[in-house]
């Protein structure tokens, strides 16, 4: 995969993505990433990529002019541009499922703002605007690196177990169940013995009703779109039963 990140701060991009999963995908040459100082491109003599809105209004905005040069010479340098992702909070929600579908791509080009917004047609070289959530930021650096993060960790041979991917948390739809390992006893806290019983169709089974059950108690709102099997219906049934009774 490549990446290309637009930035005014590309020195941000230097230790994260060179550490863990995602430098290690680097040096196995299973992804590419560049960061532009799209301020390279300005044409204005003092270097300034933003200027006061028309209408009045308070703060600053990117300007169209150095973001499509930028763009320009990205494109011509790799034959396109892939997706176009704007981090603001305008843009859908980022969640595994997006990040599970940005790993399908070949090649992703970020744009990370500043200041109070952008020029609207910056717009329109973008293909997909994403948000981390109903907060704000003061750039969309760390917001770009969290969706590589996601992302990268999904591409085929990234994590030297693809079992890791496929069984996380919200992968399957539901949180990831609970998780031990050695001392079995550690200050009187005993792993559960079905995990060290060596029966795997147990285990198996074991961890499906955790998982289940975690979900409910921490994040119910996600089995409003999580469909049940008719084992995991009597589980939720039991869940149901078991808080009713603690309640009384």
């Amino acid at each position: 995969m490549k990446i290309d990140i637009l930035s005014l701060f590309p020195e941000m991009f230097k230790g994260p993505l060179t550490q863990s999963i995602v430098g290690k995908a680097i040096e196995k040459q299973l992804l590419d990433v560049e960061v532009t100082d799209f301020r390279d491109y300005t044409t204005n003599k003092q270097r300034h990529v933003d200027d006061t809105p028309y209408g009045g209004g308070a703060g600053m905005l990117l300007q169209a002019q150095p973001i499509y040069d930028a763009l320009d010479a990205i494109a011509a340098k790799n034959d396109g541009l892939g997706k176009v992702i704007l981090l603001d909070p305008a843009g859908r929600k980022f969640d595994q499922k997006v990040a599970e579908e940005l790993s399908q791509e070949k090649h992703l080009t970020f744009i990370c703002g500043h200041y109070e917004g952008y020029d609207e047609r910056i717009r329109e070289r973008v293909t997909d605007e994403i948000s981390l959530g109903d907060f704000v930021l003061t750039g969309g650096e760390l917001g770009a690196m969290v969706v590589i993060d996601a992302t990268v960790r999904l591409l085929p041979d990234v994590l030297g177990n693809r079992e890791s991917a496929l069984g996380d948390s919200f992968s399957m739809g539901l949180l990831e169940y609970p998780q031990y390992t050695r001392p079995a006893d550690f200050r009187g806290m005993k792993v559960p013995e079905v995990l060290t019983s060596g029966n795997h169709q147990k285990i198996a089974e074991w961890r499906n009703k955790e998982a289940l059950r975690r979900t409910y108690e921490r994040r119910p709102d996600l089995l409003e779109n999580y469909e049940l099997s008719a084992q995991e219906e009597k589980w939720l049934r039991e869940f149901k039963t078991l808080e009713v009774n603690a309640d009384e």
